[in-house]
C-alpha cells in the first residue's frame, strides 16, 4: 500500500464527501481504504478533512444553558452557589465560603445513571447493582432482585430507586425496550444509554404526578444543550454519523412511544404487565416534554447533544456536577470513593484552596495533555478554552500544519515503503 500526497488525498475526500455526505470520520476513514489502496491513517485524514471544511462562522455555537428552577443545593453542600455568567459561558459554581485544598465539597449520587460498557454488562447479568453501580464479589451479595429479569440491587433501597427508570427498562415489563438496548451496547453510545435512562424518568415521573414531573423536567432541561447537528457542523468530531441517529430514533420511538410485542405468545403475568406498561406509556406528557423526546429535530437530536455535554467520565449525569466549568487548570477533582457501596456516587474534592468568589473547575480533557491536543479535544464541547493556562501556552502554538510536523505522512511513507 502506498501513501497518497496531501493533494491527492484533498481530492479523494472531496469525492467521497460529495458522493456520502453523511458518513462520519470512521466510516469515510473505512471508504477511503476500501476504495484507494493507501495507507493513511484516521489522524492524517481528520488534519486534512479540517482544510476542507467551510469556513467556520465567526461566532461558534455553543451550549446553551439555564439554572435549575427550585433546585435546593443545600441537599448537596452550603459552599458553593450557582451563578449564571453570561449567554456564552452559562451557569457555574462559585464558593461561599473558604475551600481548603483536600476537603471534600460534596458528595453526590446520580440523576440516572449510564456507566462504562463493562460494567454495564455486569449489571445486566445481575453481577452489579443495577441502580449505584456497585460490583459484587459474588452474585449471590445481592440483596435484592427484580422479579422480572437478572437485575440485581445491593439494598431495598436501590431497589425502591431504580424504579424511576428499571420498569421501562425491564425485559419482561417493557420488551419493547430490548431492540434498543441491545443496540445502544452495540454501537458503545454512552449519550444515546443516558438519554433512554432519561426518557424512562420523564415518562415515569409523568405517573408519578406533576411535582415529581416538574422536578426532574427541570433538571434535564438545566442540563448544557448544543445539538448534534451544531455539534457536526462546528466539528469533524461528532460521531455517529446521520444515518445512526436515525435508525436510533426510530428504535427510541419505539421503546418509549408506540411499545409493541413481535411474538405472539405471552403469559397471563406478562400480558398483565404489558398493560401496565401501555397505561404508562399512554398517559400524555406536557407538550414540551413531549416534543423534547419524541419531535427528532427539535428534540431527540438536541437531547443527544445535551447528554454528550453533560455526562460524567464513570458514565452518569449528575445534577449539580453538571454545574461545574472546565478549567486546564481544574481547582476541583471527581473521584468514586465509595467503590464497596454505591461505586456511581461522586466525591468532590478541592485541588487548591478555594476562596469565596472564586469558581470551581474541573478539566474535561486530560490536563497533562499538551495545547493542541487539549484544544482538539475540547471541540467536543462546543468551545475553546479561554484559561490562563490556555492563552499562556496559546501564544506560542501553531497548527501541525503550520508548524512543519509531518509525523503522519513520514511514518505512513516508511509503512508503504515496508521499512516500518
Amino acid at each position: 500500500m502506498s501513501s497518497p500526497s496531501d493533494d491527492e488525498l484533498q481530492n479523494a475526500l472531496v469525492q467521497l464527501r460529495a458522493a456520502h455526505p453523511t458518513l462520519g470520520i470512521p466510516k469515510l476513514h473505512a471508504r477511503l481504504r476500501a476504495d484507494f489502496d493507501w495507507a493513511v491513517s484516521e489522524k492524517r485524514m481528520r488534519k486534512v478533512l479540517a482544510t476542507l471544511a467551510p469556513p467556520k462562522l465567526a461566532e461558534p455555537p455553543h451550549p446553551s444553558s439555564q439554572v435549575v428552577e427550585g433546585l435546593d443545593i443545600g441537599v448537596w453542600t452550603s459552599r458553593v452557589d450557582v451563578r449564571m455568567f453570561d449567554k456564552k459561558k452559562g451557569k457555574g459554581l462559585i464558593a461561599t465560603h473558604t475551600i481548603k485544598s483536600g476537603e471534600t465539597i460534596w458528595v453526590e449520587d446520580p440523576f440516572v445513571i449510564a456507566p462504562e460498557w463493562d460494567i454495564y454488562d455486569k449489571m445486566r447479568a445481575g453481577a452489579a447493582c443495577s441502580q449505584c453501580t456497585t460490583l459484587f464479589a459474588l452474585q449471590s451479595d445481592a440483596r435484592a432482585r427484580c422479579a422480572h429479569c437478572p437485575a440485581a440491587f445491593c439494598n431495598s433501597l436501590c431497589r425502591k430507586r431504580a424504579e424511576k427508570t428499571h420498569p421501562l427498562l425491564c425485559a419482561a415489563q417493557n420488551p419493547a425496550s430490548m431492540a434498543l438496548l441491545r443496540w445502544v451496547r452495540a454501537h458503545e453510545w454512552m449519550a444515546l444509554h443516558a438519554l433512554m435512562q432519561c426518557a424512562a424518568r420523564l415518562i415515569l415521573a409523568n405517573v408519578a404526578g406533576e411535582a415529581v414531573l416538574a422536578a426532574d423536567w427541570a433538571v434535564v432541561r438545566g442540563f448544557a444543550t448544543l445539538g448534534m447537528e451544531e455539534r457536526a457542523r462546528y466539528s469533524f468530531r461528532a460521531e455517529p454519523d446521520r444515518e445512526t441517529w436515525r435508525k436510533a430514533f426510530e428504535l427510541f420511538c419505539t421503546a418509549f412511544h408506540r411499545p409493541r410485542r413481535e411474538d405472539g405468545a405471552k403469559s397471563k403475568t406478562l400480558a398483565d404487565e404489558e398493560k401496565r406498561v401501555v397505561t404508562i406509556l399512554r398517559k400524555p406528557l406536557p407538550d414540551e416534554i413531549e416534543t423534547a423526546l419524541f419531535d427528532y429535530d427539535k428534540g431527540f437530536l438536541l437531547g443527544l447533544g445535551r447528554m454528550s455535554l453533560n455526562l460524567e467520565a464513570h458514565g452518569g449525569l449528575y445534577t449539580l456536577h453538571a454545574h461545574l466549568n472546565h478549567s486546564c487548570a481544574p481547582n476541583v477533582s471527581v473521584r468514586h470513593l465509595d467503590q464497596r457501596h454505591a461505586l456511581s456516587r461522586i466525591t468532590l474534592k478541592a485541588l487548591a484552596d478555594i476562596q469565596p468568589g472564586q469558581e470551581l473547575h474541573i478539566t474535561y480533557v486530560n490536563p497533562a495533555a499538551g495545547y493542541g491536543e487539549r484544544r482538539t479535544a475540547l471541540e467536543a464541547w462546543g468551545f475553546v478554552c479561554q484559561c490562563k493556562r490556555c492563552i499562556e501556552e496559546g501564544r506560542e502554538w501553531k497548527p501541525p500544519e503550520e508548524s512543519g510536523d509531518l509525523g503522519d505522512l513520514a511514518n505512513e511513507l516508511k509503512a508503504g515503503l515496508g521499512v516500518m
